[in-house]
């Protein structure tokens, strides 16, 4: 089985445009899921009325098994190593970014951690609707911090009038023309968004099945939330690794995440590929198929405003087709391959 990796998602946004509200809301609508907090004020993070008081450098234990911390951004490296021990059991990690944070420099800091158990989670942008335009105009390196976001949350959506949300919408997008766009009130997002609930046995009637038990069950899917959605891809014939690659570096707008299995016929190549997407950050990792197992690919996408069909239809044009057995076929995958 391929090493477990822990995604560490950036919450990254202007002061007061709702960072702590989506954080709290995450902590407090976990699913099971064992949360490592950094955050650089810990009097803002309030867990079911609990004031988490703390200086930096210091861990605290929520009582829903959470962790949360407090930390320099040049003790960044050392805090994911203490997160991401196996000791502290946790399934992800999320950073809140100082409201004058650059967003880039957060994440060079993730992306250079040589701890093998973290992985880049993406950057979550957060927007004060009602404010953005004023907020524009006398800080304009925020457009520079849209641009960078794997995920917009378009913040405060509740204080505005449609025609005005629209706007501000269209705004957004001026700055970043691929990422999701997803509307909040309150900083309340799906955390199903971000990661998935936590697979501790089987799921009760009527809860949110993990994705990796939407892949092995093929079951017709539910859209997770009115505002976002999973598409859900299987193929019993292969896929040709040229075409998945590309598909993967220019997704179809809307795309946030993917993951799932993928079965390539290359000439000499024997193993299968679990892949992971946030954004255009792309992983590929090689395991061996399990005895018995049916080759095949199974991939699910999540994302907000997608054309499903779009999808679907482009996903089917990368099935292999068998025009040949060119061995360099696999050199993209490689390209973006992790060791297990």
């Amino acid at each position: 089985m391929p090493r477990k990796r822990i995604p560490v998602v950036v919450v990254a946004g202007f002061l007061g445009a709702g960072k702590t509200s989506v954080l709290n809301h995450l902590l407090r609508n976990n699913q099971g899921v064992r949360i490592g907090v950094v955050v650089n004020d810990f009097g803002a993070v309030n867990i079911d009325s609990m004031m988490v008081a703390g200086q930096v450098d210091s861990m605290v234990s929520l009582s829903n098994g959470c962790m949360c911390c407090a930390v320099d951004n040049e003790d960044m490296d050392a805090l994911l190593d203490q997160l991401a021990h196996p000791a502290s059991d946790v399934d992800v990690i999320v950073v809140e970014a100082s409201g004058l944070a650059e967003p880039r420099n957060m994440i060079r800091l993730i992306l250079a951690s040589e701890n093998p158990s973290v992985v880049f989670g993406g950057l979550v942008m957060v927007v004060d609707g009602e404010q953005f335009g004023g907020t524009l105009e006398r800080h304009p390196e925020l457009s520079h911090h849209l641009g960078l976001a794997d995920l917009l949350v378009l913040n405060k959506v509740d204080l505005l009038d449609d025609p005005v949300a629209a706007d501000v919408r269209a705004l957004v997008r001026e700055y970043n023309p691929q990422a999701p766009i997803l509307p909040a009130s309150h900083g309340r997002i799906d955390p199903t968004v971000l990661f998935d609930p936590a697979a501790r046995g089987e799921p009760l009637p009527g809860e949110q099945l993990t994705l990796d038990q939407l892949l092995v069950d093929g079951e017709e899917h539910q859209h997770l939330h009115a505002d976002y959605q999973a598409v859900v891809f299987e193929s019993a014939s292969p896929m040709d690794p040229r075409a998945l690659v590309e598909f993967l570096e220019t997704r179809p707008p809307g795309i946030f995440r993917a993951k799932g299995f993928v079965h390539f016929a290359v000439p000499g190549q024997t193993r299968k590929f679990e892949v992971q997407t946030v954004g255009p950050h792309i992983r590929f990792v090689s395991a061996r198929w399990s005895s018995g197992e049916q080759r095949a690919t199974s991939l699910v996408l999540i994302g907000v405003d997608v054309d499903e069909a779009e999808v679907l239809a482009a996903l089917a044009s990368c099935v292999d087709v068998g025009d040949g057995d060119d061995p360099t076929a696999m050199l993209g995958v490689h390209r973006y391959t992790v060791a297990a």
